[in-house]
């Protein structure tokens, strides 16, 4: 499997939102100067206490700074609140307090281990619509919500440090399946576990939030996880169905025991885990995959340029060779008289597998929206060239008519671009770069020259990865500079 895609289980979706990744003190530690934590400092990143939101109504822990959100997140929709246990980075129990400020009346579902209900009760005034509900291991129930039902099965966390500490004796894990079948495992705050031994079902997750608090330093005797323990809690998962290739693991409730963050990313991405970040947003609609060492994980459209014989189409196909039926959108043409040409179409042809399916296009807006799976796009300069050639854009630049035409153009990019930010599949598209070359002599290949600079420019706004290839090479660039969530 390519590490950039995998083939999705399913078209359910579910989105889950990273309000923290951090473990009780964050990371870094804000009294610490460790290597790592001055490390984190100096690279701008900040964790804070681990939580999570799905779907909007359902919040998985809240901690003292959960609520504290930037202003692109609100909690405005939660109904459902999940407590994996008592200790204070998962649970600052005042939250109730100020959401019964906003929303009187409205009722809100608390769920928890006991000791974790207890610490709730105080701030539950005789008139709040607070509804608390004790859970135990091994617990399955149904949370009616505006968005559909999800199910919800509590888990024994591994927590216990053998010290009468009943917060962490009572804590549990959670799986939460979505209306349309997705489904997450939320495991913080847990050591080894047996995933049978604790009730979890052998389907495969879609996603699966996993402890790894102490990275390099295993001698902590305490309920997590670390990177001596992942890599055999990953293989029993496996073994027992829980995850698979298409299984998408995030690292969380992380401290300053880990290594840098470029460093713990390239040694966990060999075990097929990404490192999460604060406010990441995982949508199991979208292809989602463990990103390269340092670098965000890629999501679902990506976009590949290169100048001529780069490599960008070889690598492009690369991507989805592992997908047995792919959407190849040729933009080419045929050119029946081209003999140069249909060697080109040939040898590009001879590459893909027999179960692709082509389709020569110009229409890839169209072609985008008839999709059943995967597509590719090759190439998007040809694109340009069969819309500018539909605009009879020759003929009036002759006429003088530049800023018409651009006008023009531009509308068919935009209408592209948000074709792609509509299409729920995974799309890797295919465009050559061209700005790094001589400016033309012509009128007519300046005009184009700057159509596909701004082609090239709004696609990758739309993409959540950009591949630039040199020399065969890939180079993989920073995503989109807008927010798709």
């Amino acid at each position: 499997m390519h590490p950039f895609v995998c083939p999705p289980r399913s078209a359910a979706d579910m989105r889950v939102t990273t309000l923290g990744t951090g473990s009780a003190d964050g990371w870094p530690n804000p009294f610490c100067r460790c290597t790592s934590c001055e490390s984190e400092r100096a690279a701008g990143r900040s964790r804070r206490p681990s939580a999570a939101l799905v779907d909007d109504v359902i919040l998985i822990d809240c901690g003292p700074t959960t609520p504290h959100l930037p202003p692109h997140l609100t909690l405005a929709a939660v109904e459902h609140v999940l407590l994996t246990h008592g200790h204070p980075d998962h649970l600052h129990p005042a939250f109730l307090l100020t959401r019964d400020w906003t929303h009187p009346g409205t009722e809100l579902h608390v769920w928890g281990p006991a000791s974790a209900i207890d610490l709730c009760r105080d701030w539950c005034g005789p008139d709040s619509a607070v509804v608390l509900h004790e859970v135990r291991p091994g617990m399955h129930w149904t949370l009616t919500t505006s968005v559909g039902d999800f199910a919800v099965a509590a888990l024994e966390a591994r927590h216990a440090h053998g010290d009468g500490d009943i917060h962490a004796e009572q804590a549990v894990l959670y799986r939460v399946s979505g209306p349309d079948g997705a489904s997450m495992l939320y495991a913080t705050d847990t050591g080894p576990f047996d995933p049978v031994e604790i009730g979890l079902l052998p389907d495969p997750l879609d996603v699966a939030l996993i402890d790894e608090t102490f990275g390099d330093t295993t001698d902590h005797g305490t309920g997590h996880l670390d990177l001596a323990t992942l890599p055999a809690q990953l293989e029993r998962l496996r073994t027992h169905g829980a995850v698979d290739s298409r299984t998408r693991v995030l690292a969380t409730h992380l401290s300053h025991h880990n290594p840098p963050s470029a460093d713990l990313a390239a040694r966990l991405e060999a075990m097929g885990v990404e490192l999460a970040s604060d406010f990441d947003v995982i949508d199991t609609a979208r292809r989602q995959a463990p990103a390269a060492a340092g670098v965000r994980a890629v999501d679902q459209h990506i976009l590949v340029l290169g100048g001529a014989r780069s490599g960008k189409s070889t690598f492009a196909e690369s991507l989805l060779l592992d997908v047995p039926e792919v959407t190849y959108i040729a933009t080419g043409g045929s050119r029946p008289g081209d003999a140069e040409w249909l060697a080109r179409v040939a040898a590009h042809r001879a590459r893909r597998p027999d179960t692709w399916t082509t389709v020569e296009t110009s229409d890839v807006c169209t072609a985008l929206d008839r999709a059943e799976g995967p597509v590719l796009v090759d190439c998007l300069a040809l694109w340009l060239t069969a819309r500018l050639d539909g605009l009879d854009a020759w003929s009036r630049l002759d006429a003088g008519e530049w800023t018409s035409i651009l006008d023009d153009a531009g509308r068919e990019i935009a209408a592209l671009a948000a074709a792609l930010r509509a299409c729920r599949r995974t799309v890797v598209l295919v465009s050559n770069e061209v700005g790094m070359g001589v400016v033309p002599a012509t009128a007519s290949g300046r005009l184009f020259a700057d159509l596909l600079g701004a082609l090239n420019a709004a696609v990758a706004d739309a993409c959540d990865r950009t591949v630039l290839m040199v020399a065969g090479r890939p180079l993989v660039l920073d995503g989109p500079t807008g927010d798709r969530a």
